[in-house]
């Protein structure tokens, strides 16, 4: 049982990861240059001094847009090849095929995910500790956008509206939000609207754990409140919205 499930979940990294890495290797530039070309421009413009927070959003990013991606990789399988009508018909459960599809969304990432925890090393240079409170705070945004990008792909009709919706989501949450520089450089009122993002509480305490910003225990825990909270909500929402079968 443990083998035909880890066969499963191999099959979607398979499918939706190794074989375009094999045979279009070009569009593994486009994850790549989308963190690395904001962590360039952020630390140019503030003459290096925040290349630690550009690496850390770096992270956000990749993480984030790797779960929304999957809702356009799913609508394609799903709408053009109906891989989804074949998985409802198999032994395959939604969550397996979900999980070995949302792996696939981060073996996609490796190169980009190699190059920034390889300068995270170098210049975060963080503890045991550090890296654990990264490590929980990365995969809760992961987490949020799976869920976000698999309920969306099941009401998809069509792969290029998945597309638009998933260059939409990535901008209003990985990019426009202070992710890639603490929020303390966003002007009022502009940093209220900031904290709808999830993104935000994400990326403050990743910049108060590596030193980057500096605010109160009870902000930090209100952040962690707040993105516990938020990734049990949408996971919900995801649970009881998702259309798996067709009606």
């Amino acid at each position: 049982m443990k083998r035909s499930k880890l066969s499963q979940i191999l099959a979607g990294v398979l499918v939706n990861a190794i074989y375009e890495m094999k045979n279009y290797p070009i569009v593994l530039i486009s994850t790549i240059i989308s963190p690395l070309s904001l962590l360039l421009v952020i630390t140019f413009v503030s003459s290096g001094a925040l290349f630690g927070t550009a690496i850390e959003g770096g992270l956000i990013m990749i993480f984030f847009s790797s779960g929304i991606a999957l809702q356009s990789d799913l609508s394609h399988l799903k709408n053009d090849f109906k891989l989804q009508d074949m998985i409802v018909s198999s032994p395959t459960s939604s969550r397996l095929y979900m999980g070995g599809m949302a792996l696939a969304e981060i073996v996609y990432s490796v190169p980009a995910l190699v190059i920034l925890i390889v300068l995270a090393g170098i210049y975060l240079h963080p503890s045991l500790l550090q890296i654990a409170i990264l490590s929980i705070v990365l995969l809760l945004m992961f987490a949020v956008s799976v869920a976000i990008g698999f309920m969306l792909s099941t009401f998809s009709s069509d792969v290029v509206q998945s597309y638009a919706f998933s260059r939409l989501l990535s901008l209003l949450f990985a990019t426009l939000p202070p992710v890639y520089y603490p929020i303390t450089y966003v002007p009022s009122p502009f940093n209220y609207l900031a904290y709808l993002s999830p993104t935000t509480y994400a990326a403050e305490i990743m910049h108060s754990a590596t030193g980057y910003l500096n605010i109160s225990t009870n902000m930090l825990i209100l952040d962690w409140v707040v993105l516990l909270v938020v990734c049990a909500v949408i996971l919900f929402i995801a649970i009881r919205k998702t259309r798996w079968r067709e009606v």
